[in-house]
């Protein structure tokens, strides 16, 4: 399963959800969406922003953890 760091990195950087989601050019919404890790699917276009904004890159942003019932 693939994780969403957004949180992390906002937090790290000392960023707001808005300013970070107006800079970017996105809704609140679809921000929040992101950084609580609800988001199915995540643009290129989308994390590229995001590693501008943040100064960052985009293992800093997604982390592969292992899901609990892949051993079944």
């Amino acid at each position: 399963m693939i994780e969403m760091r957004l949180d992390v990195m906002m937090a790290e950087r000392r960023v707001k959800l808005i300013d970070l989601a107006q800079q970017i050019g996105l809704t609140n919404a679809n921000l929040s969406i992101l950084k609580t890790g609800k988001a199915r699917a995540i643009r290129l276009e989308t994390l590229d922003a995001l590693c501008k904004a943040l100064d960052c890159q985009p293992g800093d942003l997604l982390r592969y953890v292992e899901d609990a019932g892949e051993d079944e």
